[in-house]
């Protein structure tokens, strides 16, 4: 319990947290935002770790006169993080995909399920690729679904680069120009709780308007 309670408060109180770690670490705390970013994204074992609260926070800090963080230097850094992350999730999937979904009769790791993930991620891959990005938990487990459907290489890291583009700028940008608001200074938990809140209002709508429309069968 009193391990959930540290994650917590880190959680609540990033701004406090990168700031007393910037001034011990220095130029290795991008090290640590490249990993945690890398591994958010990139190992599906690790769907909990910060990411949307993360950028924004580190591009608070950023903004802070004096601050040891680059904004120039963590936004490139956060980039590649995410880009990479992605990308090793989609070969691990690729890579398990073919061994884990071996049976025809199975009910679950069933041939034809891959062949129809396959054929969704070749239709509509690109949207749900960048979408997912702004969505905790779904963020990580997207790319690896897209390696299991064998959607191709060249069709996933296109839209791969313009989600994590997106995604980067949109927080790390965001966190950086509106740190100086004194809603944001103040009552910075309470930003961070939104910013989750809102990542996830879309799947919410998509798994409410998909209850809809089977009731309405």
């Amino acid at each position: 319990m009193e391990l959930l309670a540290q994650i917590w408060d880190i959680f609540l109180h990033l701004d406090t947290h990168l700031n007393a770690w910037a001034g011990t670490m220095g130029p290795w705390l991008y090290v640590v935002l490249f990993a945690v970013v890398f591994c958010e994204t990139g190992l599906v074992v690790t769907p909990f770790l910060p990411g949307d609260s993360l950028l924004f926070a580190a591009g608070a800090l950023a903004a802070i006169e004096g601050s040891p963080i680059n904004l120039w230097l963590l936004a490139p850094v956060l980039f590649a993080a995410a880009v990479l992350g992605d990308s090793v999730n989609y070969e691990i999937g690729k890579w398990l995909g073919p061994k884990v979904f071996t049976r025809k009769d199975s009910w679950l790791l069933n041939q034809d399920h891959l062949h129809k993930a396959h054929a969704f991620y070749e239709k509509y891959g690109g949207k749900t690729i960048i979408l997912a990005r702004f969505i905790p938990v779904i963020r990580t487990f997207a790319p690896f679904v897209a390696g299991i459907g064998k959607m191709t290489y060249l069709h996933f890291i296109s839209y791969n680069l313009i989600g994590a583009l997106l995604w980067v700028a949109l927080f790390v940008f965001g966190g950086y120009w509106f740190a100086d608001l004194p809603l944001v200074q103040n009552h910075f938990h309470y930003v961070i709780v939104g910013i989750v809140v809102i990542s996830v209002l879309p799947a919410i709508y998509e798994f409410w308007s998909e209850r809809r429309k089977l009731k309405k069968k």
